[in-house]
């Protein structure tokens, strides 16, 4: 194009040139996101002293310590909004072996818990998130309510995903 414009950066040109082709260029940054924030949590999990850990394993081990409270697994599910169960369980086994949680009974339901080991990891884990990554995004000059807004977006779009998702198993 003479203008220099060359278009929404997408992944599959076939999807952005129907409607709405915003929505394939955001597709493709959270493509790309995801990635970048799976590599990162992975990478950060390590350098705090465990690289057997996937990023899932992350993910539940800071919701479990989120709050010091235990946490059932259907409320770790509902919070990450991961549907397949099963992952997540084999995630808590792994942080129970490493000696990262524990389990427990809250009635008749299992729960998980952070041990002191696990809480220690989270908080160093967190050291080196402010090191590594708070510090180079905050040289970027965006405002935290840029931050927020774009978060809050990420959050409306996951429900229209899940909606979207409903219906299409319903054909």
């Amino acid at each position: 194009m003479s203008d220099g414009f060359l278009g929404p950066v997408v992944s599959s040109a076939h999807l952005a040139s129907g409607s709405f082709a915003e929505i394939s260029e955001l597709e493709f940054g959270l493509t790309l996101a995801n990635n970048a924030f799976q590599r990162w949590m992975v990478r950060a999990i390590a350098m705090a002293g465990y690289p057997e850990l996937g990023a899932l394993d992350v993910l539940v081990l800071h919701s479990v310590y989120h709050r010091e409270r235990p946490k059932k697994l259907a409320d770790i599910c509902l919070v990450l909004n991961i549907e397949d169960t099963h992952t997540v369980n084999y995630a808590i086994k792994k942080l129970i072996k490493a000696g990262l949680v524990r389990d427990g009974r809250q009635g008749k339901e299992k729960t998980v818990a952070a041990t002191e080991k696990g809480a220690k990891t989270c908080e160093r884990y967190r050291e080196i998130r402010e090191g590594l990554l708070l510090r180079a995004v905050g040289e970027l000059g965006l405002e935290p309510e840029q931050v927020s807004h774009a978060a809050s977006l990420l959050r409306l779009m996951s429900g229209q995903y899940d909606q979207a998702a409903r219906a299409a198993t319903t054909y």
